[in-house]
Order: structure tokens, then sequence, then C-alpha cells
């Protein structure tokens, strides 16, 4: 069975730049050690010729009067030639080659020109060979080097070369793949931070996994702090999308539980009304009085939840139909109504010109949530103000009352959909739970905001919207 090769790809990122490390410093070894020995080797050959061509004058005067060379290194050759009728004849000498092919050669080229050559004397080896006339057109002097000593220089100086490149390459490659794994710690910090919250289930749950520690660089401290806020922002989507459900499913139970009181009632009215026309004649207005105000009950409730969906939908749906109004006649309608509908509370009316755009309809639903609030939630006699003002730019609309006030604890809920403050004395008088909420996405459709402030004797609904859309 062959085995398995694992594409170069593949392998991790630390061993891909130990070698790739590696593969660039042998690069620059080689072409150091090719220019170190390149330079011996001319230094050497230029000192050798340096001395061949010393050796050479230092003999002029002893060929000249005796036609020989006798002060020679012990390992070289020469022979001197005595130039007649325009042809260099050999002379004798002691340390002349066993063939003297090459020294001839060398000798007749000398007739014109001095000049060096290399060449493989047989059973000798390699020599350097220089010819020159020592005595003008009457004798040659062909000498003859070892290299041997030459050649021995670089091959030592590239075995040593090499041998040193190749433990400092070793030394780079393992000494650069651990400073590569200790940097990329964070990294793996990191992969495993992911495998870690890879294997957990975040349904139903939040997402407190981090990536601590320091070090790295510059570039791996960039990387840790977008991963953790990366981290962040998931946690918070996931919090945020947790809540959401919680929302959805606690207004599915809500929505689900208004809408069936009014759909018992309206059952069981008509199964009164069904008894009282064939029983008792009389009572049949009466019970069908009683189902037309379920029926308005449970249309009030689904146009609630209807308006509250398509606030929700605005980007596909827009539910505002803005125009350029004037708020203080939208309050005093709606303060008409609230005098005719509740006696029992004393409306203040204190509104200024204000003019704005806005989607009038709406308005006017806001204003009438908010002073049916706080008829509902308050006894009667209590003073109710409706105050319309303009400032910077905004206007501004605060709803008060004088009545016993909304408890700090349910203040921050106040604006939930189907949230009830007294849940039993609501639902006695008719209350759903949504007249806040639809205030609140009314005003938020606009661009504008309101708060609430409030302690017993004084409550205050504090609404601004913006006098002109962008």
């Amino acid at each position: 069975m062959r085995p398995v090769i694992t594409p170069v790809s593949e392998w991790r990122l630390g061993t891909r730049l130990a070698l790739g490390l590696g593969a660039l410093a042998l690069t620059v070894f080689v072409i150091v050690g090719w220019v170190m020995v390149a330079s011996m080797q001319t230094f050497l050959d230029r000192r050798l010729d340096d001395q061949m061509v010393i050796s050479q004058t230092s003999a002029v005067k002893e060929i000249a009067y005796y036609g020989k060379v006798s002060k020679l290194p012990p390992d070289w050759f020469a022979v001197v030639y005595k130039i007649e009728n325009g042809e260099p004849k050999p002379l004798p000498g002691e340390q002349q080659p066993q063939d003297r092919e090459e020294f001839d050669a060398l000798a007749r080229k000398a007739l014109s020109t001095d000049g060096f050559q290399t060449e493989y004397l047989r059973d000798e080896g390699k020599f350097r060979l220089r010819a020159c006339q020592v005595v003008k057109n009457q004798y040659i002097l062909v000498s003859a080097a070892p290299m041997q000593d030459r050649d021995g220089t670089i091959s030592q100086l590239v075995t040593v070369g090499v041998i040193a490149f190749l433990a400092a390459l070793v030394a780079l490659v393992a000494g650069g793949q651990a400073v590569i794994r200790r940097g990329m710690r964070p990294l793996s910090d990191m992969a495993d931070t992911a495998h870690d919250i890879s294997s957990h289930d975040l349904t139903d749950s939040t997402l407190t996994a981090r990536v601590d520690g320091s070090g790295g660089g510059v570039e791996v401290e960039e990387l840790r702090e977008a991963f953790n806020k990366m981290l962040a922002h998931i946690d918070s989507s996931l919090a945020a999308r947790t809540a959401a459900e919680q929302r959805l499913r606690r207004f599915i139970a809500d929505a689900s539980h208004e809408l069936r009181t009014p759909l018992t009632s309206l059952r069981g009215y008509a199964d009164l009304f069904k008894y009282a026309a064939a029983n008792e004649p009389g009572e049949r207005e009466k019970h069908l009085e009683k189902l037309r105000s379920e029926a308005a009950r449970m249309s009030v409730l689904l146009d609630d939840l209807l308006l509250l969906a398509r606030l929700d939908s605005a980007a596909s749906e827009p539910p505002l139909r803005p125009e350029e109004l004037d708020l203080a006649v939208i309050a005093e309608a709606a303060a008409d109504a609230f005098r005719a509908a509740r006696p029992s509370h004393a409306l203040e009316l204190d509104a200024d010109t204000v003019t704005m755009t806005a989607d009038a309809t709406r308005l006017r639903q806001v204003l009438d949530n908010l002073l049916t609030n706080a008829a509902v939630h308050t006894p009667a006699g209590t003073a109710v103000e409706l105050r319309v003002t303009a400032e910077d730019g905004w206007a501004v609309v605060r709803v008060s009352d004088t009545g016993p006030g909304i408890p700090e604890a349910d203040q921050a809920r106040i604006f939930d959909r189907f949230y009830r403050v007294d849940d039993s004395r609501t639902r006695q008088r008719g209350g759903s739970g949504l007249g806040l909420a639809v205030v609140r996405s009314l005003v938020e459709a606009h661009g504008g905001t309101i708060e609430l402030t409030s302690r017993p004797g004084a409550t205050v609904f504090t609404i601004r919207l913006p006098r002109h859309q962008a």
C-alpha cells in the first residue's frame, strides 16, 4: 500500500513558513558561497600569477649569462628556449617535465606575446604555465607552477562552507519553526476558542467565550481584538434573538388570551340570546347589546394588533400618511372628545400653534390613548393636563395627571405590549394592555421619543416629535 502524501497546501502554516524560510536561506547561502569561492579562486590565481612573474623576472640575468634557471621552487618546472632562426630551441635544464609538448606550444606563442595557460601535464597533474621572452629575441622562459595547493585550498573552503551553511540552515529552520510556532500560538488559541464555541449549543445560552492573552505583534493584537469584537457582536445578537423570541412567545400567549376572553363572552351571550329568543323575548335586546359590545372590544383589540404589526414592518408597508398640520388643532379636538367622554376628569388644555409634518390620524390616536390612559387609571376628580409647545425645532406634547402615579417597578415595562400595572382592575375597565405600546410605536414611527416620569400626585408623559421629517 502506497503511503499517502499530504499536499504542501495542507501542511500547517508554521511548517510551511519554516520551510519557506529555509529555502530562502539556502538560496542566499548558495549565492554567498559561490561569490566567496569565486573571489577566493580569483585571489589565489592572481597571487600565483604574480609569483610566476616575479620568479621569471628574477631569472633574467641568470638566463642571459648561463642560459638556464637554477633558482626555482622544488615542485616547479621550467624550460629555457633559445630563439634561432625565428624558432624556439629548448636548452637542457634540471627541472624540466618528462613531456614538453605543452611547453613547446606555449613557447611558440611567446614569440609574439607573453601569456598564461592552465594545462594538465602528463603524469604530473594540473599546472599553471607562463611563457615570456626574458631576453628580447634571444631567450624564452616557460615556467609551470603546480595548482594542487590552490585547488586544495578551494576544496577545503567549499567543504567548510557547505558544512557551516548546512549547520546554519538546520539551526535556522529549527529555530525559525520554534519562533514561528510561538508567534502563532495566539492564532492557535483563537482556533481553540472557535472549536470550543462550535461544540456548544448556543440556542438558549449566551456566548461568553473570549480570546485572552497578549503578544504576537501588532497584527495578532488587531486580529485578537477583531475576533473578540465579533464574538461580542454574536453574543449581543444571540441575546437580542433570545429576547425577541421570548417577546414573541409572550405576545402570542397574551394575544391568544386576550382574544379568548371576548370569544368566550360572545359564545356565552350567543347561548343566552338563543335561550331568550325561545323563552324570554324581552331579554333578547339586552343580550344582543352584550354581543355587540364584546364584538366591538374584539375589533379594537384586533385593530391595535394590526397597527402594531404594520409598524413593525414599516420598511415594507409604511403605516403613516404625513401631511402639513397644526398640532394645536389636533390637541383641541382630542381635548373636546375627552371632556365629552370623561366628564369625571377635569382637563386643562394649553396648546401653542405648532406646524409640522406628520400623520394627523395617528397623532390623534396617540393623544386619545394617553388621555384615556390617564382617565382609566386615576380616580374620578383627578386633574388632567394637555400641553403642546415648540422647543428647538421639536414639537413637545405633555400629558400629565395628579393621580396616584405608577409604581417605580412598573415604569420600565409600562410600554410593553399586553403589560398591565393592575391586571385585574384593567381588565374590568376593558383595557388590553396595548394602548401605551401603540403610543410608543406611533411616536417612534414619526421619528420621535416618549418619556415617562411618575410619582404619587404627578405622572407626566413627554413626547418629542420632529416638526419636519427628514
